[in-house]
């Protein structure tokens, strides 16, 4: 499908149809943010019952944040719904936050960090692209509270 529509686009392009190159551009743009939300395996946490579906969650309900608390020493996380966080967000606003995050276990931050200004542009539009959808996740909770959802928890770190 996608040779389809890259051969279409470029036939499109050659005709000196103009649209047909913002097109292409955008239908790249897309097909990269959703290899890096594969890759960077965003919706192990950030899409309810990712991993049980074997990955099979159709794309429609990806990134809508999850009820499964993750629970450690620094309290208990939620995974942020990114399509409603995105949907409230400029693209320079997603950058910044990029940029100056320093969430709690388990986010991998420094995963966003590493990657290029592009990579964090078209993870930006993919999630964009999706559009909002779902619920916002439950508050994360501190030290010592009990969760009122299920959790994964991790044990203390050993001392040094």
């Amino acid at each position: 499908m996608q040779r389809i529509v890259g051969r279409l686009c470029a036939g499109l392009i050659a005709l000196g149809w103009p649209l047909a190159a913002a097109w292409a551009a955008d239908t790249a743009l897309l097909e990269r943010g959703r290899y890096l939300v594969k890759l960077g395996g965003c919706n192990d946490c950030h899409t309810e019952g990712f991993a049980e579906s074997d990955a099979k969650t159709p794309e429609r309900d990806w990134l809508e944040g999850s009820g499964l608390g993750w629970h450690g020493p620094w309290g208990t996380t939620y995974p942020t719904n990114l399509r409603l966080l995105v949907a409230g967000m400029s693209e320079a606003q997603w950058l910044e936050e990029l940029r100056t995050m320093h969430p709690k276990p388990p986010m991998p931050w420094w995963a966003l960090r590493w990657m290029t200004r592009p990579d964090q542009r078209t993870v930006y539009a993919f999630i964009h692209w999706l559009g909002p959808a779902g619920k916002p996740a439950p508050n994360d909770l501190p030290p010592g509270a009990t969760a009122p959802t299920p959790v994964i928890s991790f044990p203390s770190p050993p001392p040094h």
